[in-house]
């Protein structure tokens, strides 16, 4: 792709809005361009803030959560990220939530609308010392609310964009050995996951939604892409594969559960089906929303077979998370 010289969000969202159309059908393509642009945005930020406040004082780590860090980004995505930095007595939060909020402000500017749930580096929960979030981590671990085990199942989807990426690497050891501590926390992370909505009917027909504000839809994205995602992501914390990326983690599984790697497939296919029916929407709020009057007969029985997949996959899931705990 050509790189534009840039020198303010301005042009960076004038960039994304006449490049991205060339790249909205192709799932690798679109998503590498979403990496450039992010971190063409965060090193623009990184560059204001240290004209303003000076250089950063000490190594950080910026990093994408959510679909960006899964390199599973559509046309439009929001904003899921965080800032880990090093600091011997807590001196440096001032600068870095100063560098999290100008960030959080960049990508907004250049199309990424901010996250509802503050899952931002702007947000003091998201932006904190290497020791801080260590210490974050164990307690969410040991306070195993459903809230908490979101926050860590949202953070292991990470991957750094910009600086250290040894002290995200060390905060997800940090999970790997409270998992080898109690082994079973494993179970509550699928009971934190696994509540999802039926998608298709006991006639084998699609299940859209009825009423609200969008109705006759299927949310893709809930339905379709979360069963493969979040079962991946159970799977990796198991096996403690550091990597976000769904479709590496089935790479990296063990040769042992085969059947369960057979599946990356679908799931593949399912990221390029969902782009068929997306390049024109206009916002974020509409685009895992997929109008059943849109597929052909053919397009709903291929969709209804990644609907089967995936559910199939929760189950071999949930079978090899009960034997690596013991339980069958």
């Amino acid at each position: 792709m050509k790189q534009p010289v840039v020198k303010t969000y301005e042009q960076l969202n004038m960039w994304r809005s006449s490049y991205i159309h060339q790249v909205k059908n192709d799932h690798t393509k679109l998503n590498e361009f979403h990496d450039e642009l992010i971190m063409k945005t965060v090193k623009l930020a990184i560059d204001k803030v240290t004209s303003e406040w000076g250089p950063p004082p000490t190594h950080f780590a910026f990093f994408m959560m959510g679909s960006a860090a899964r390199f599973e980004q559509a046309i439009w995505s929001d904003q899921d990220h965080g800032l880990v930095f090093k600091s011997e007595d807590g001196s440096e939060n001032e600068y870095f939530l100063r560098l999290g909020k100008e960030i959080s402000f960049a990508l907004e500017c250049v199309g990424y609308v901010q996250c509802d749930g503050r899952v931002m580096a702007s947000n003091k929960r998201w932006c904190k010392s290497l020791f801080g979030w260590k210490n974050q981590l164990r307690k969410w671990m040991v306070e195993e609310s459903f809230e908490t085990l979101r926050h860590l199942l949202t953070f292991f989807d990470s991957r750094v964009f910009f600086g250290d990426s040894q002290l995200l690497e060390e905060l997800k050891n940090v999970i790997f050995a409270e998992l080898n501590n109690n082994p079973k926390l494993i179970l509550r992370f699928y009971d934190n996951v696994e509540r999802r909505k039926k998608a298709i009917g006991m006639f084998g027909q699609l299940l859209v939604e009825s009423y609200g504000k969008h109705t006759n839809v299927i949310h893709l994205k809930n339905t379709a892409l979360f069963p493969y995602v979040n079962s991946l992501r159970l799977l990796a914390l198991q096996e403690h594969i550091m990597s976000p990326q769904t479709l590496t983690r089935f790479e990296q599984l063990p040769d042992g559960l085969g059947e369960i790697k057979r599946l990356k497939e679908p799931f593949q296919k399912l990221l390029q089906f969902r782009l068929r029916f997306q390049g024109n929407e206009k916002s974020y709020e509409t685009i895992h929303l997929l109008k059943v009057k849109m597929l052909t007969p053919l397009d709903k029985e291929e969709l209804k077979e990644y609907l089967r997949q995936g559910a199939r996959l929760y189950k071999l899931t949930k079978k090899h998370i009960d034997k690596g705990c013991g339980m069958k």
